[in-house]
């Protein structure tokens, strides 16, 4: 899959001109969207056929600062799965620095209930394990 790139926006840095640490979920959030697009199935897809896919966890690990206009390169992959839950994993890297190790799980619910992704979307969960 295609790396994604975010470059830092000014509005997303502290006084003193670092990226704040919050800003990394929403770039983990990007890169996942821009992975499902990649697949074909991307959350619009999914959402339209009723199935959405909250947050179960979240974390990260800040590596090293960066600042505006840095480009970061952000890595996902497949870290873990079952049945009802997957989770990602994201290494992001500026002009080949780490600078932040994350993870992030979900799970999949259509009408409040459970969904198993192996069931419901095959062939996407063939391409997530693969």
């Amino acid at each position: 899959m295609k790396t994604y790139t975010h470059e830092v926006k000014y509005y997303e840095c502290d006084r003193m001109g670092i990226t704040h640490h919050s800003n990394y979920i929403r770039f983990m959030e990007e890169a996942r969207v821009d992975l499902m697009d990649q697949l074909g199935y991307g959350f619009d897809r999914m959402e339209a056929e009723g199935v959405v896919s909250p947050v179960v966890s979240v974390e990260c690990q800040y590596k090293h600062p960066t600042t505006f206009k840095d480009p970061i390169d952000i890595e996902v992959d497949v870290a873990e799965t079952s049945p009802l839950k997957i989770t990602f994993r994201y290494t992001m890297r500026c002009n080949g620095i780490l600078v932040c190790l994350g993870r992030s799980t979900h799970c999949f619910l259509e009408n409040g209930k459970p969904v198993v992704l192996a069931d419901r979307f095959p062939t996407l969960y063939k391409s997530l394990l693969s």
